[in-house]
């Protein structure tokens, strides 16, 4: 979609629209900040093979280079980064950087994006969204918000199944505690994503669907609540006072979380804390990946005649830790399904204390990584086994852990005939 142009800046330049096929094809992304963090799943769920460059990073941009989705150059920017290069963007706040990046793309005729002057680049950004049906809604004006508001138009009435888009409403100062669902973005609830669209700040954690963030209008602030496991990560005290500073200035601000806030989320904290301050909290429940996460990979957690009740245990702390609340002796005489979360650095523990207070050690267990996303895989494993899979298998957070014999009740050899 390309409308009328209102910005001063590009007056007179008219984009030709197109959809770059970026799959194999290296990609070099300079800054590693919130723009950086904004652009780069898409260009990942492109395939694009992506070389970012820069000193440091957001903590979600770094858990995307640990993760191996791209490949981290911690250094500034160099003559000579772009050769071979098919695309480019220049997200630095460094404006000699910015025109030395640009001048070499120019040089090598690479298309170039700037996040910080759109009359200086050679290619824009658009603003772009989907409908949930495989459509892609990409809308370029040469004003960012104007072009957001259209492509919030455009997809809303693509969703909704209408042709008029609503007007834009200003919602009051406050917090909105979102479940963002297990990481696939089309998995969060639709007033979530009203909500979300409708933010001037979003604090958005690592595992909150990031494909999401893309979406945003550039003038929407957000705060990287990033907690990667054993590594960096945002206090929840600085967390509640982002929340409550933020409304108190008078925005309306999103806690993007993933999953369910109520699951391991610290929502109720977050709330509680919001409520002292005197600032309204709407809770929006999210898909929890306790339950979503098997479902998507073949296992219900409860199954008729097999078992009548599912528990989800946190894994965080383990078994032997004074700290732990979990009566593990409990769990291993029960006969239903266990689902473990935040588990994969204590599966070894939790599996030798589970075995020891009763539970067979060829229980069936089944590990599903980055659940319901392009990331996702299933090991399978038993109690007895599943600490040195977990090894082998070089399994990282964020993983869910399922123990029971639900694991392998929809296997295809397990199914009556037809």
């Amino acid at each position: 979609m390309n409308a009328p142009n209102p910005h001063p800046s590009t007056e007179g330049r008219t984009p030709y629209p197109v959809g770059l096929l970026l799959a194999g094809r290296r990609v070099v992304v300079v800054g590693g900040g919130q723009v950086a963090q904004r652009r780069l799943p898409a260009l990942i769920a492109a395939g694009a093979m992506v070389e970012l460059v820069s000193p440091s990073t957001t903590p979600a941009v770094q858990g995307m280079a640990d993760a191996g989705e791209l490949t981290w150059h911690r250094r500034g920017y160099a003559d000579g980064d772009l050769e071979d290069a098919w695309y480019v963007l220049v997200a630095t706040d460094e404006p000699a950087v910015n025109e030395a990046v640009s001048a070499e793309a120019e040089r090598r005729r690479i298309f170039c994006s700037r996040s910080d002057d759109a009359a200086a680049a050679t290619a824009w950004t658009p603003a772009s969204g989907q409908d949930g049906a495989g459509t892609t809604v990409a809308v370029l004006t040469g004003d960012p918000r104007h072009s957001a508001a259209l492509r919030t138009a455009v997809v809303e009435a693509l969703r909704d199944g209408t042709l008029s888009a609503r007007q834009y409403r200003k919602r009051a100062a406050g917090v909105a505690l979102v479940g963002g669902g297990p990481g696939d973005p089309d998995l969060i609830t639709v007033r979530g994503r009203r909500l979300l669209a409708d933010a001037d700040v979003v604090v958005a954690d690592r595992l909150a669907p990031r494909e999401l963030l893309a979406e945003l209008p550039p003038h929407v602030e957000v705060v990287d609540a990033s907690k990667i496991p054993y590594g960096r990560f945002m206090a929840q005290e600085a967390i509640n006072q982002a929340l409550i500073e933020h409304a108190k200035a008078g925005k309306f601000v999103v806690r993007l979380k993933g999953g369910d806030p109520y699951v391991y989320g610290r929502g109720g904290e977050e709330l509680l804390a919001c409520a002292e301050a005197g600032i309204p909290v709407t809770v929006v429940p999210g898909i929890s990946s306790s339950i979503s996460v098997p479902a998507a990979a073949g296992i219900p957690v409860t199954h008729r005649g097999m078992t009548h009740e599912f528990t989800v245990v946190s894994g965080h702390v383990g078994p032997d830790d004074p700290r732990s609340l979990v009566n593990w002796e409990a769990l291993a005489g029960m006969t239903g399904t266990l689902v473990l979360l935040m588990a994969v650095d204590k599966i070894g523990a939790i599996a030798a204390r589970l075995v020891a207070a009763g539970r067979g050690a060829d229980t069936p267990v089944a590990v599903v990584q980055e659940g319901t996303t392009a990331g996702q895989r299933r090991i399978d494993a038993t109690l007895g086994t599943v600490a040195g899979v977990v090894a082998a298998e070089q399994v990282r957070p964020p993983a869910v852990i399922v123990v029971g014999e639900v694991v392998h009740v929809l296997d295809p050899a397990t199914r009556p005939a037809q």
